[in-house]
């Protein structure tokens, strides 16, 4: 077997040379890049990146920075928001294949007809979504101030919330909100976390915190049993991947059992070393995030490949939706 000729700092087999992160680093320098990383992307990504963090973090960061070239490891829709906030600036994903199943769980002509039907409506759009979908958008949210952002609009306005089911159920029955409509989307994998694998988990471990991201399919169960008292109510916390690493910091548990994406596992271990960190469950892992890789990550830097397009009326009209999320969002909280 061997690796791309492109590649000078791989072995063969598809492992990377020592140097590989020197010539990274090197390469970001020449072409006056910042590296972005989520914190799903693969430890090594994570490690490598200028900055890791959520979506909402990110996406500050992009608008924010000085550098002339932005180069995103996450998947295509979080590159498409750094285009949008920063017009002028290059923006590259190492692989412009890595999409999103949520992001893909609505159209923008689904949205417009939904839109129709419900005329006057606010438009709430979760940040994992396409630019057409932003642009068709009053104004996006993330995990961490999806209540603020909808809470923040008049009571007697209808609200379409889109597209994900979870954290559109969440926001509901935290603000009690009945003229608000949430879209059936979801993210394949957080839907796979599902309340029976938490639940028999909870039971296993009856010491640990529960960390629950909204967008999971067992956020209701993790609810459920604080509620009934199987789990005491002060360790059960639904979070966003920001709040995570906020709660981490400041936890005294000796174990979390963590409802979210596993690559979220390594900052989780980073930020709190002496606490055990367990996923609920292990296979919950993204295919679309672990396909960038070192390799591709040097392809990027060393030809300027994947580069991101957005139409320009697209982005004018997205960012306004973009910019008020931000606004919003509260610092270090994001998806």
């Amino acid at each position: 077997m061997t690796t791309s000729p492109t590649l000078a700092g791989a072995r063969p087999g598809g492992t990377l040379e020592p140097g590989w992160a020197d010539e990274v680093r090197e390469l970001a320098r020449r072409r006056d890049a910042v590296l972005l990383a989520h914190n799903y992307q693969l430890p090594e990504i994570q490690d490598i990146a200028d900055h890791t963090g959520d979506s909402l973090a990110l996406s500050r960061i992009a608008a924010e920075s000085q550098a002339s070239t932005i180069v995103f490891c996450g998947v295509h829709f979080m590159a498409e928001t750094a285009k949008i906030l920063s017009p002028g600036k290059t923006v590259l994903i190492p692989d412009a294949a890595a999409g999103c199943s949520l992001a893909d769980s609505i159209t923008v002509d689904q949205l417009r007809e939904w839109k129709a039907e419900h005329p006057g409506a606010v438009v709430v759009s979760y940040v994992n979504t396409t630019a057409a979908v932003k642009a068709e958008t009053d104004i996006c949210c993330t995990s961490s101030n999806a209540v603020e952002v909808v809470a923040s609009i008049p009571a007697d306005r209808e609200v379409l919330f889109l597209p994900d089911q979870f954290l559109g159920a969440h926001v509901r029955r935290v603000l009690s909100r009945e003229n608000m409509h949430v879209w059936a989307g979801e993210c394949h994998v957080h839907a796979g976390i599902n309340g029976a694998t938490l639940t028999a988990q909870a039971e296993a471990n009856p010491d640990a915190e529960l960390f629950v991201h909204p967008e999971c399919g067992c956020a209701t169960s993790a609810l459920y049993l604080a509620g009934t008292g199987a789990v005491p109510a002060e360790r059960v916390k639904i979070l966003s991947t920001g709040g995570m690493l906020d709660a981490a910091r400041t936890s005294r548990a000796s174990s979390v059992l963590v409802a979210t994406e596993v690559g979220m596992l390594h900052q989780l271990r980073r930020a709190a070393p002496e606490i055990d960190f367990r996923a609920v469950n292990d296979r919950a892992s993204c295919r679309y995030m672990k396909m960038i890789t070192p390799e591709k990550l040097l392809r990027a830097l060393r030809e300027g490949r994947d580069e991101v397009h957005v139409d320009p009326e697209l982005a004018a009209r997205g960012r306004a939706a973009v910019q008020r999320m931000i606004e919003i969002g509260r610092p270090g909280g994001g998806e």
